[in-house]
């Protein structure tokens, strides 16, 4: 393939005009987020770039009340009257090599006064990383993402593996998948992303990518980004990615990890990091573990929010079904993950597991800074570390680390978002009432029909 990034220097309309028609490109995709999580474009052709650019695209304000079942829900303030605008960022544009002559630009979605209109999630991540510059704290973000590779036959979705199957991290498993693999990175590294490890996972024909962290925005944007690239680089060979949490209810899901790290204004500092404190976390890194651990009922309704998430949120199956917390626990929420050497306070970050690639990124990342922010305001402790799974702990030893156990259902889930009086005034009135609605009306769809349905509903959504 094509390399398809271009170096675009000054982020001017013209600039971006000019580098997509050197790049042969004929359409340019205006992409964003719905908050069931599905990524939706509108093609603008490249004669009309220049004035688009600056005055976005039109999208009728009802299209953020449609759920994962193309259904439109009521939600008060998005009946089909009445226009917004998708407004494009343009250091987000890059050609897509997967794809002929096309490229993509992420979006906001502003009112007719360029300001969000109350239920942008793009917009929701920006206020939150401008709460956390408030505080002189910058947040440092990757998405890791594990998915399964799949061809469909006779109306079933069967792994790519050429074995029932190839070891977890083996060479077997890198070579049945090498050709498809090094296309996929080639194609996230032209759109900037720096690709640090790609494996193949533990179910048949389930790989794993993680590329390198970013600020908040470009963290979400990224994940936009990877997901586009890893399902049309497979749709190239005559495959499906699917980023569905639990695509096969007899293997193990996939996640889509949260590594963060907390940093001063200046992002010079890590704040995660004490030499002088237990095992290296600070005070301030306690308090936004704790703030995130409080809230967690409810944040995995954003986190992991579809009604198939509840499948892999199982415990002793690695994904976390607790609020707990600990160093290197794969069983916990929150992971705090030992430092490289020589690299410790460059390296030291947090991983949130909870989270899974069916979630908008930029509610769910905007929503994890938020409860995070949360803690430190308050000065809340965390409780105990966790050094062993919650499962095997006794009622005293799940006291002193404060762990509670996580909603075992989408329903469960949203009740707990709509008790969370923080996270409902982090999102406001509009982008709430929206989700909400939303959400339930999946829910409701999904718990009345078979597993069968959920699956094929799931599978290649995201």
């Amino acid at each position: 393939m094509d390399d398809g990034q271009i170096d675009l220097g000054p982020t001017d309309a013209d600039v971006v005009v000019e580098a997509a028609r050197s790049a042969g490109v004929k359409l340019v995709r205006f992409e964003y987020c719905d908050v069931s999580g599905v990524a939706r474009t509108k093609a603008v052709h490249v004669s009309q770039l220049a004035h688009k650019l600056v005055e976005g695209v039109g999208l009728t304000r009802a299209q953020m009340a449609i759920n994962l079942l193309e259904q439109m829900t009521d939600v008060d303030g998005m009946e089909p009257v009445g226009e917004i605008r998708l407004v494009p960022d343009l250091d987000t544009f890059s050609v897509l090599p997967w794809v002929p002559a096309s490229a993509g630009i992420l979006c906001d979605q502003l009112d007719h006064d360029r300001r969000d209109w109350g239920a942008c999630p793009r917009s929701f991540l920006k206020a939150m990383v401008s709460r956390a510059a408030g505080m002189g704290i910058t947040i440092q973000a990757s998405f890791e993402n594990e998915y399964y590779v799949a061809r469909e036959q006779d109306g079933r979705y069967v792994p790519f593996d050429l074995l029932d199957h190839a070891p977890v991290y083996s060479s077997i498993g890198h070579d049945l998948c090498a050709e498809l693999m090094i296309e996929t990175v080639d194609a996230l590294e032209s759109q900037g992303m720096t690709v640090e490890a790609a494996i193949n996972e533990f179910g048949p024909g389930q790989q794993e990518i993680a590329v390198r962290y970013a600020d908040a925005l470009r963290s979400a944007d990224n994940q936009m980004k990877f997901r586009d690239a890893v399902r049309g680089v497979a749709l190239r060979h005559g495959l499906l990615a699917s980023f569905a949490p639990k695509p096969y209810p007899d293997r193990i899901g996939s996640g889509a990890h949260v590594h963060f790290s907390v940093w001063d204004a200046a992002g010079q500092r890590n704040l995660l990091y004490d030499p002088g404190a237990h095992r290296d976390l600070s005070r301030l890194g306690r308090q936004f573990v704790a703030g995130v651990a409080e809230h967690l009922p409810a944040l995995v309704a954003l986190t992991a929010p579809s009604y198939n998430s509840y499948r892999r949120l199982q415990p002793s199956a690695w994904a976390s079904a607790t609020t707990a917390w600990g160093f290197d626990n794969k069983e916990a929420a929150l992971r705090v993950a030992s430092p490289f050497y020589g690299r410790e306070e460059q390296s030291y970050n947090i991983e949130f597991k909870p989270s899974d690639a069916s979630a908008n990124p930029y509610l769910a990342l905007g929503a994890l800074i938020a409860c995070g922010l949360d803690g430190v305001e308050r000065e809340l402790d965390p409780g105990e570390p966790c050094e062993r799974d919650p499962a095997r702990l006794g009622p005293e030893d799940l006291l002193r680390a404060k762990v509670r156990p996580l909603p075992s259902s989408m329903a469960a889930a949203l009740d707990e978002l709509e008790k969370d009086e923080m996270l409902a005034g982090a999102m406001g009135d509009l982008l709430f009432r929206c989700y909400m609605t939303v959400r339930r009306s999946e829910e409701e769809a999904f718990s009345a029909a078979d597993e069968s349905f959920e699956i094929h509903n799931h599978f290649y959504r995201f």
